[in-house]
This record gives C-alpha cells, structure tokens and sequence, in this order.
C-alpha cells in the first residue's frame, strides 16, 4: 500500500501546474503556484522523491500516431489464485496494448484498456495473447465508438 502524504496548499497548486503542462520551467510553475524559484524547485524535488510525481512524460495523441482503435476488456481467470493473478498481471506489463489494467471486483478478475491499430490488430491480441493463454477462461470486450472526456490529470483540492 503506498504511504500517504498530507499535501498543503502549495504542494497542490504546485502539482496542479505540472499536470496541466509538465513542460511549464520552474518559473512559470513557481509563478502559479504564487512562489519563488528556488522553493518551487525544492518542492518538486521533494514531492518526486516521496513518490508523489513518479513520472514526467509527454501526453501524444493516439489517432495521429495511427491507433484509432480502443476496447475495454472484462477478463476472468480460469482459476483466480493468488499465483495466477501475479502472473497475468506479470503477463500485462509486458504488453504495450495494454495502457491500463485493473483488478476488480464481481464476476470477472480484470478491466484492461487496450489501444490498437484496428479491429484487426484487436483481434489478434485477443486470440494470440489473451485467450491463448491458459490462465484466462472468458474475455468480454466493449469498443469504444467515441471518447467524450480523457485526462490523466487528478482531481486534486486544496483543502
């Protein structure tokens, strides 16, 4: 379980800016954020280090890179052990479709995103990766016909 950390107003805006645009400078971070610099930098510093910030990476858009295709899956284990869940969740890291997985609750194991080409690239991950695998027993998949709102960005408050 990650450990929790109390944020006060300034760590928060400081995020908020970073979320918004991680390429802003440390200026343009610290001028949001209503602070110098020199405090500004310290706090990011400080706010990577506890784990907080664990990455700074660019957003791209995935239809102008040519993958127009996105599909939710519902997976459920043939038998949902504890060994059989690390592995397939060992399984999923290794593969780049899958942008996001979770394990759920109910009556299915996992919900994984997955982004491809098309259909046909789709089809292929799940006939060649997911249901040749002998961990999974019953993948159900919802297409996606049109996002309305995606962000990564959390929805942090000062309190």
């Amino acid at each position: 379980m990650t450990e929790h950390y109390l944020l006060d107003p300034s760590d928060i805006r400081v995020l908020k800016a970073l979320q918004r645009d991680a390429s802003l400078s440390i200026a343009e971070i610290a001028k949001e954020a209503g602070m110098s610099q020199t405090p500004c930098w310290r706090r990011i510093k400080k706010l990577k280090e506890q784990g907080i910030i664990r990455q700074i990476t660019a957003i791209i858009d995935r239809e102008s890179v040519g993958l127009g295709f996105v599909a939710y899956s519902f997976v459920k284990l043939a038998v949902p052990s504890r060994e059989n869940m690390e592995t397939f969740d060992r399984l999923v890291h290794n593969w780049p479709e899958v942008v996001t997985c979770e394990r759920i609750t109910g009556a299915v194991d996992y919900l994984i995103k997955v982004i491809t080409d098309d259909i046909k690239t789709y089809d292929n991950f799940l006939r060649l990766k997911l249901l040749d695998n002998t961990l999974v027993s019953d993948v159900q998949s919802r297409i996606v016909v049109s996002t309305v709102k995606e962000t990564v960005a959390l929805p942090l408050r000062e309190s």
